[in-house]
Parts: C-alpha cells; sequence; structure tokens
C-alpha cells in the first residue's frame, strides 16, 4: 500500500512539518511467528480517520471543486483526471506540475466517490506494503480499496479512460442498497 501513499516528507508544504503535512504513521505489522495465528500478519490493520488525514481529504476535494470536478459523477471525474494527463504527458518534461499531486487528488476524489455511494468508508489502513488513505467495510478490513494505487498505477502506465468503468464496477459490487 505504501508504493504511492504520501509520506511527511513528501508534503506539500516541503518542510514536511507544517499544517499541512500528511500524519500518517508508519505501523509494524507483526511476524507470523510472533503470534500462534500464523495468518495474522497478512490482515491488515484498520483504523479511524484522524485530523490530518481529513484535512487531507478536505484539501484534495476543494481543488477539484474548484476545477469543475464533481466527484458524484464518474464521466465528470475520469474526464477530468484524463485531461489531467494528457497535459502532464504533453509537457516538456521539465514543465510538467508534480504528478504526485495530481494523483493524490484523483484518488480522493474516488475515494470519495466510494465513501459517499458504496458502504465502505474511509479509514487508515496499514497492510504488509504500508500504511495508506483506504476505503474499508468499517474497521473488519475484509475488503480494501487503495485508491492512490488505482490512480497510480494506470499513470504510470499511461492508461485513460478507465475511471467509470473500474470504479462503477466497485460501486456497483458495494452499493449501500
Amino acid at each position: 500500500m505504501a508504493w504511492f501513499g504520501r509520506r511527511r516528507e513528501d508534503s506539500p508544504d516541503d518542510a514536511g512539518d507544517g499544517p499541512d503535512a500528511a500524519e500518517l504513521t508508519e505501523r509494524t505489522m507483526p511476524d507470523a511467528g510472533d503470534t500462534l495465528d500464523s495468518g495474522a500478519s497478512l490482515r491488515p490493520l484498520v483504523d479511524p480517520l484522524g485530523d490530518a488525514e481529513q484535512a487531507r481529504i478536505a484539501r484534495a476535494l476543494e481543488e477539484l471543486a474548484a476545477a469543475g470536478v464533481d466527484v458524484d459523477d464518474l464521466d465528470s471525474l475520469g474526464a477530468a483526471l484524463d485531461r489531467e494527463y494528457a497535459a502532464w504527458s504533453a509537457a516538456p518534461e521539465d514543465h510538467r506540475p508534480d504528478h504526485a499531486a495530481v494523483v493524490e487528488r484523483y484518488a480522493i476524489g474516488i475515494g470519495e466517490h466510494l465513501d459517499r455511494h458504496t458502504d465502505l468508508d474511509w479509514q487508515v489502513v496499514t497492510d504488509v506494503f504500508g500504511t495508506d488513505l483506504s476505503v474499508t467495510e468499517g474497521f473488519k478490513g475484509s475488503f480494501v480499496v487503495v485508491p492512490h494505487n488505482l490512480v497510480a498505477g494506470r499513470w504510470m502506465r499511461g492508461e485513460t479512460d478507465w475511471l467509470p468503468a473500474v470504479v462503477g464496477h466497485i460501486v456497483r459490487r458495494r452499493n449501500r442498497r
């Protein structure tokens, strides 16, 4: 999970210690040998959002709204992400905006969409890959979506026109009913 997560040193305020700094704390997962349950290290640990995570989500949603993106509309969210990718990839390499900030905004847009339209809720999840913002079912952690991984993996491969179908599939499977 931590592959694309933001750590303190990656925060937008460069110093990493200002009010905007993400405060996700890495948690140590137990080793299977430390417990009688040999599968324990595979279960994610789920924690509620703290103030820093809530501020991070609010900031990204404000940025998306300012750009005219409707996070309740997957076509709007997908078209905007595709435009951002096209502009980023067409720009000369030394004039490209920080792609991590773009990934952050749209990952949070996807997570918020899932939070609003499914039985999944924002949580901080730690698994064997690290700690990140995720949406999951309560504190069970048996179904976890890491929106940053959805966006970052496809960004790295240059994929476009994927968001409505992929996120729509999750919504159909996890509908609040």
